[in-house]
């Protein structure tokens, strides 16, 4: 039987749910649901889950007055509340408090040190509490009239921390991991991406830290024999993807494919493999790197108050609005601007407008009096032409959309989609059904194939809308290759009526 393993990065609690936690959430699931649509018979794992150590969840707890569990209980729900929200099909859901991860993480440490891979030593660098990681580039800036020492790429502060510790030989990884990034056909995508890893593959990789002193971060997992270290939040977090896999039990291993942001390409495409590699274990087999969400214009933070909520967006446009807006606005290789009127616009225009009125304009008693989806009449007419050239441009869509889907660029995929159910409105308003005699049922049966293969294709995209039109045009069968068939017998419509997606105020 053949395996599909898909992650997200597991999110970090120090603060609640955005929009860009969201989409990658609604990417992964998207690739999930495609592979399965694609390979029913496959075994699936798609894990997503949650952050919960490290210095920043320390300082965030005490800010909130709380305790580091219960800080972490309460912002963990939410993550998984917004994975409910927007009809995740996850299959698991991972905490790094959980005692089965601590468990695991102290497995892996201890092969690493058996293996001659961990050793003790100094460090002394710049270190970045924010991004729980030490900076090589540092500058010195004014901010308020106080001088800050920040990180270079990030503008983040930083401090000067040196201490006794454990550190990882990633600097003996460095061939094995240009040999990976070289050798294994896509491995990262987009393409761009690629090379900015190899870039920093390319660079005098030096070992690396993968402990902090416990007096100063006691909020995680202790190294193994040493309570005096407290483990990396970094090795602690990567270790995630192996808990949930079932780790010793390597049945699942490795991911297909791990759904990350640009900001932690290094930690997924450095560090992660080495340790892989160290373990002896195969690393993944495929990382997909989107980019961010910006609003209008701007990054998001919350010192600029312009972070976005998805579930109060949820709560305006739908779970499936949501999803729908994302996987469709959303471009992986460049930063996408949230903009809430064009958001309004497209799905108004797309999935209220095009898809959802093609459903209400076939199924109104003006036009299906019976109520029925006829079959493909025999006798030739006016309109057989055209009917025919629309049905083969459905019917080619599985094969031409897949790829896109495949790859993670549901834009692409959609925007077909979206051309030939614009395409069918266009034939509508050229046909006039309405005026139409025995001629009528050839329309109606074009029209209902159109929206019946597009239905099936949209699955991984609006779950709930798509089912809903399935449901109505009585679709029992919905796997991908069921797109590529021509369905011509009369058959009854649903009870549910025609409304897919009711039109949002603007």
């Amino acid at each position: 039987m053949s395996r599909f393993f898909v992650t997200t990065p597991i999110f970090y609690v120090n603060a609640a749910p955005h929009i860009g936690h969201c989409h990658t959430i609604v990417l992964a699931d998207a690739l999930h649901r495609f592979h399965r649509l694609k390979t029913p018979d496959s075994d699936t794992l798609f894990v997503t889950g949650t952050d919960e150590h490290g210095l920043k969840v320390q300082k965030a707890a005490a800010l909130a007055k709380k305790k580091e569990q219960s800080f972490c209980d309460d912002v963990s729900h939410r993550f998984r509340d917004l994975c409910k929200l927007v009809n995740c099909s996850n299959t698991g859901f991972i905490r790094t408090s959980e005692d089965r991860h601590k468990s695991t993480v102290q497995k892996f440490w201890a092969t690493l040190e058996e293996r001659g891979h961990i050793y003790k030593g100094s460090y002394k660098g710049w270190y970045s509490t924010i991004d729980e990681a030490f900076v090589a580039d540092v500058q010195e800036v004014e901010v308020d009239q106080q001088k800050l020492t920040v990180d270079v790429e990030t503008g983040k502060p930083v401090e000067w921390v040196e201490e006794e510790n454990y550190l990882f030989a990633l600097s003996r990884f460095k061939g094995d991991l240009l040999h990976w990034l070289d050798n294994v056909p896509d491995l990262v995508y987009p393409a761009k991406f690629h090379k900015i890893l190899r870039s920093l593959v390319e660079e005098d990789l030096g070992d690396l830290s993968v402990s902090r002193c416990s007096q100063r971060v006691r909020w995680a997992i202790p190294v193994p024999g040493d309570d005096s270290q407290s483990i990396y939040v970094w090795l602690d977090a990567l270790v995630n993807y192996l808990t949930a896999s079932g780790y010793p039990n390597v049945e699942h291993w490795p991911p297909s494919v791990q759904v990350i942001g640009k900001d932690i390409l290094k930690f997924h495409g450095v560090y992660w493999p080495a340790f892989l590699l160290a373990a002896g274990l195969e690393p993944p087999r495929r990382l997909f790197c989107h980019s961010h969400w910006t609003v209008d214009g701007r990054k998001m933070s919350k010192s600029s108050g312009n972070v976005v909520d998805p579930i109060g967006l949820a709560d305006k446009v739908t779970a499936d609005g949501l999803r729908y807006f994302l996987l469709r606005h959303a471009v992986p290789h460049s930063d996408t601007n949230f903009n809430a009127l064009k958001m309004t616009r497209i799905l108004n225009s797309e999935l209220a407008g095009c898809y959802g009125n093609l459903l209400s304009r076939c199924t109104g008693k003006n036009i299906n009096t019976n109520h029925m989806i006829p079959g493909m009449p025999r006798e030739e007419s006016e309109f057989s032409t055209i009917s025919r050239r629309l049905l083969e441009q459905s019917m080619a869509l599985p094969a031409k959309v897949g790829p896109h889907f495949e790859a993670g660029d549901f834009y692409l995929g959609v925007d077909l989609i979206h051309a030939t159910l614009r395409d069918t409105n266009q034939y509508i308003d050229l046909t006039k059904p309405w005026m139409l005699g025995e001629e009528r049922a050839l329309v109606l049966h074009t029209v209902f194939e159109v929206l019946r293969t597009s239905s099936i294709l949209l699955q991984p995209i609006v779950p709930v809308i798509s089912d809903r039109v399935l449901t109505e045009l009585r679709v029992e069968s919905r796997l991908w290759k069921d797109a590529e068939t021509h369905r011509n017998e009369d058959i009854p419509l649903g009870k549910s009526g025609g409304l897919v997606f009711g039109k949002l105020e603007t």
